[in-house]
């Protein structure tokens, strides 16, 4: 069974990801397939949004003889983080309390 991931939860781990450090789209989307379904053509409206959005900037950087983009995070994209990780750790609760019978802390 597949559970489908919202864009709010989308954004969260995309955030996450690049607070790790800076990275470009390519690299992201392979990270997020660890846990996820995502293709590239799925992944870059998410970063245009996110940066748009002033939580994500961009720089580019040549690499073998071309220019990458590279994605970094700000201070406004660390706080929705911040945000979304209280909120994420909150659901989570509800829901293994729910299909695993654990009990809230």
């Amino acid at each position: 069974m597949s559970f489908p991931i919202s864009s709010g939860l989308l954004d969260a781990m995309v955030l996450s990801t690049v607070d790790s450090g800076d990275t470009y789209g390519y690299e992201i989307t392979q990270y997020l397939r660890g846990a996820v379904d995502i293709s590239e053509s799925t992944l870059y409206p998410v970063l245009r949004r996110l940066q748009k959005g002033g939580l994500l900037e961009t720089y580019d950087k040549e690499y073998l003889g071309r220019n990458r983009r590279y994605y970094r995070i700000t201070e406004q994209g660390r706080a929705v983080l911040l945000e979304s990780l209280a909120e994420w750790k909150s659901y989570k609760m509800k829901i293994d309390k729910i299909l695993l019978g654990e009990e809230e802390e």
